[in-house]
């Protein structure tokens, strides 16, 4: 197992996987350091941060891993390389457990760079305008429990992109589900039954109700896991459409 993920992660670093990875938490650093270039008094640390983990859970990371698991799996199907790859003396599970590693490795690699890019983004605002230094404190290990919930929570979610991007030969599908789902996650935002929507059930741990965090919570970590193992199983079993 530990050949087979060495050799993905080789694979990633040729490809885009790693400038995506940075790509999205950038755009939150981006739009935070000009969004406090804009103020016109100082803000509290808390807004800062909260409202970039906020836009990471409710929109870039739906996409993105929408994004990152197409492209994991186009590594393969693009060249057709899926016959050698299975036909290689080593469970086929391996190759997929390996891949799937891979994607989950890279969102947690994102989910550190939101919340140091977004302190770097502040930071450097202020350095431009020092008036606008943010008020309270930097409750650091408040930020990092909330990405690390919002990323357990999305388990789900990655699980239900994974399985589809790697079953199907076509990004078509893959994409239109990731596309699909982030659209009704975003205009659906308020609704109670979103806590049950996977795409959904990150942003749902910045919820004030407790009963919304720890469902989300649940289902998406315990089920996603679930639905995780049960997906490189089932792949490492049938044919690649």
């Amino acid at each position: 197992m530990l050949s087979v993920l060495s050799v993905e992660v080789r694979k990633l670093n040729r490809s885009l996987a790693l400038l995506l990875a940075l790509a999205a938490p950038g755009l939150i650093a981006l739009f935070v350091f000009f969004n406090l270039l804009r103020q016109k008094a100082p803000q509290p640390w808390d807004m800062w941060m909260v409202n970039a983990n906020a836009m990471w859970a409710i929109f870039m990371l739906p996409m993105t891993v929408t994004a990152m698991t197409a492209l994991v799996a186009h590594m393969e199907h693009g060249p057709r390389a899926w016959d050698q790859l299975r036909a290689l003396p080593r469970a086929r599970s391996s190759l997929y457990g390996a891949k799937a590693l891979c994607v989950l490795g890279l969102v947690g690699l994102m989910s550190v760079l939101v919340m140091g890019m977004t302190w770097g983004a502040v930071t450097a605002g202020v350095q431009i305008k020092p008036e606008l230094a943010p008020t309270g404190v930097f409750a650091a290990g408040k930020y990092a429990g909330q990405l690390a919930a919002m990323f357990a929570a999305g388990l789900l979610m990655i699980a239900i992109q994974f399985w589809t991007a790697m079953r199907f030969a076509s990004f078509v599908p893959a994409l239109a589900l990731g596309i699909g789902g982030t659209f009704f996650a975003v205009v659906a935002a308020s609704a109670k039954q979103g806590v049950f929507m996977p795409w959904q059930m990150p942003v749902n741990m910045l919820a004030t109700e407790s009963w919304r965090v720890q469902t989300a919570l649940g289902l998406g970590g315990g089920l996603g896991l679930l639905v995780l193992i049960l997906a490189v199983a089932h792949l490492a079993r049938r044919e690649v459409l």
